[in-house]
């Protein structure tokens, strides 16, 4: 009997063992999270001109800066005048960088201040929203709407909707001076709108 259990045991014990060695070794399940690197930023495009070795147009890295732009355009000449040039501004995409040179030795510098280059960084182009009436449009007063009405100077919301009433009640203007029949537009207000509108062709 005392033979049995042993054996038992014994046999139970060998079967744990296989069972955490497999384990072990048995490759991990699942796929490994991998990590993308992050996007790499676009370059930025640097146009160089003046007194330098290589002027033209070069590709930087982002977050360069003028020092870096002097020095892919082959570095300064000698008579470059680099005073109050800033080699540390940081550059955007579009900028231009232009060298003066230094007037000759004993010639009077037409600029007091001093330094004949630059630096200079585009402009974001700014964009009417097209839903906002141009403040300086000439308007057609038989089609135009409340909103271009009161772009016209001294002509607010009452106004405009007064102007909008008289077409509506006596058909179009035949002429720019028929506004004037509007009730609260004299000559005064005339005078100051009649430059910027018209009763269409």
């Amino acid at each position: 009997m005392k033979n049995w259990l042993t054996g038992a045991l014994l046999v139970l014990g060998g079967l744990l063992a296989a069972g955490v060695i497999n384990l072990i070794a048995s490759p991990p399940r699942g796929e490994p999270v991998q990590l993308l690197p992050p996007p790499t930023p676009a370059p930025i495009l640097v146009h160089v001109t003046g007194a330098v070795a290589e002027p033209g147009v070069y590709e930087l890295p982002p977050d360069s800066r003028v020092q870096h732009a002097l020095q892919a355009a082959g570095g300064l000449l000698p008579e470059a005048d680099s005073r109050g040039l800033n080699l540390a501004a940081k550059l955007e995409d579009g900028a231009q960088i232009t060298i003066g040179t230094r007037p000759p030795t004993g010639t009077p510098n037409p600029d007091p201040t001093g330094g004949g280059s630059s630096v200079i960084l585009p402009t974001p182009t700014a964009s009417r929203d097209p839903a906002t009436p141009d403040p300086q449009a000439v308007i057609d007063i038989n089609t135009a709407t409340q909103a271009e009405l009161e772009t016209l100077p001294g002509i607010g919301p009452v106004t405009a909707q007064k102007i909008i009433d008289y077409r509506t009640e006596n058909g179009p203007f035949q002429t720019i001076e028929d506004i004037q029949n509007v009730s609260g537009i004299g000559p005064a207000t005339f005078d100051k709108i009649k430059d910027r509108i018209t009763v269409g062709p």
